[in-house]
């Protein structure tokens, strides 16, 4: 039986959405990020397991043919894909657990698993963006031209999901991901599960 809930977090590159993510790892008990299968080869410092599950393209052929993925997508010349067991065996932990993943990814996730709760996050406005994306340097001008047209596209999506938190004061938009991280912990069918000795003890 599952325990924990599941999020899907989606937001146009250079949101701020992996920043979040970690402080909000660092701040919040029993929650994880899924560790996603990926046919890429590791960078310097990356770790199997930790980083990526690293794989060459027929065994994920192999994962694709035998429906072992929640989403799966191809991003260039690599495959990319969420594993059910990976999130399935954290849920099972009691462990809510974050999917870092685009619209088309949460789309696929939400066919296979309606229950779950997915976050969109959004930046104050299209110049904050476009100044963020350069602050970075990581990128050309003409690059981040092409995440900005990206990032259109992915905002057209807002509405597919079930919260928007817009990242323009860092504190306040990771309070709001705390909160609904916690408000999430205290629906009934989980403080059922939770506190049914407790329950058993009050109603006898």
């Amino acid at each position: 039986m599952s325990l924990g809930n599941l999020y899907i977090i989606s937001a146009p590159s250079g949101a701020g959405k992996t920043s979040l993510v970690k402080q909000l790892l660092t701040e919040t008990d029993r929650l994880t990020v899924s560790v996603s299968h990926t046919t890429r080869p590791p960078r310097a410092g990356e770790m199997h397991g930790a980083d990526y599950f690293f794989v060459n393209a027929a065994e994920f052929q192999d994962m694709i043919a035998a429906g072992a993925f929640l989403e799966h997508a191809r991003v260039f010349d690599n495959f990319y894909g969420t594993a059910a067991q990976t999130v399935q065996n954290y849920l099972a932990q009691d462990l809510d657990v974050i999917l870092e993943i685009d619209w088309q990814g949460a789309a696929q996730v939400r066919q296979k698993l309606p229950d779950c709760r997915t976050i969109f996050i959004l930046p104050p406005s299209l110049d904050v963006l476009r100044q963020r994306l350069r602050q970075r340097a990581q990128d050309s001008a003409e690059v981040v031209e092409r995440r900005m047209r990206d990032a259109a596209a992915e905002i057209r999506h807002v509405d597919e999901y079930d919260y928007i938190v817009v990242n323009d004061d860092f504190q306040t938009a990771l309070g709001q991901l705390k909160n609904i991280i916690l408000a999430n912990r205290l629906t009934r069918a989980r403080q059922r599960r939770q506190l049914e000795y407790l329950l058993e003890n009050l109603l006898n």
